[in-house]
């Protein structure tokens, strides 16, 4: 499989797929391209060629079939791979699960909008300002912190629904963001994103987001991952 991503420095949703395929140990190969080209014809077009969005994250099986969208790709890796557990096997927490990603997937723009992924920068300075100037964003954090609070709680940790799944995936991006603007969240939240940065994938993604000023997108081979 092909796994077609933008830079890891600040594609969230690029972020959701890979990390998910990473740390489940699912092979597949890389695919990176660079969001700065130019007009960003490059970048469509080469996704163009395999989907009709033109789009990141884009997932192209071994047969040439291709899945888009960060909800979609998880939903066929997981009936792709049954073995690797990537949901809850409880028919409830599964449930649940499946509800705390389609709620990131569809909402939370304001945070997102005042806070987009950037793991190679610190901003505290603007997270200082979010609750007195952006209280939709901060609204936003808000409810991320008590689901985050309510699941461990259910689950017992150590995240979300117990195991490492597609939840943790999605909501890794929101991680990233609270470290880079020191956003304030509760102790518990804190604890959890520390957990997700030290997962193996997560410490790869990083360190190739804070190296990817040298980076070329074309150019590179692609890397097998397992």
């Amino acid at each position: 499989m092909q796994l077609f991503i933008a830079n890891k420095n600040y594609s969230s949703w690029s972020l959701r797929a890979w990390l998910l395929m990473r740390q489940a140990g699912i092979d597949f190969a890389e695919r990176r391209l660079r969001l700065e080209v130019a007009d960003g014809s490059t970048f469509k077009a080469t996704l163009l060629a395999h989907a009709p969005t033109g789009r990141v994250p884009l997932l192209v099986d071994d047969d040439g079939f291709a899945v888009w969208d960060s909800l979609a790709i998880a939903e066929y890796l997981a009936e792709s791979f049954p073995d690797k557990q990537l949901w809850p096997a409880d028919r409830h927490a599964r449930a649940r699960a499946r509800s705390l990603c389609a709620e990131m997937h569809s909402g939370f723009a304001a945070l997102r909008t005042r806070c987009p992924m950037n793991i190679e920068a610190s901003l505290p300075e603007i997270g200082a300002r979010l609750s007195t100037e952006w209280p939709d964003a901060a609204a936003d954090l808000k409810r991320i912190d008590a689901m985050w609070r309510d699941a461990l709680a259910e689950s017992g940790g150590p995240f979300l629904f117990g195991r490492f799944s597609v939840a943790d995936a999605f909501y890794a991006p929101i991680c990233a963001r609270i470290r880079t603007y020191a956003l304030p969240v509760s102790g518990g939240a804190l604890a959890y994103i520390e957990r997700v940065h030290a997962l193996p994938a997560m410490q790869a993604w990083c360190d190739a987001a804070r190296a990817e000023h040298d980076f070329v997108a074309e150019d590179e081979p692609y890397r097998q991952h397992a």
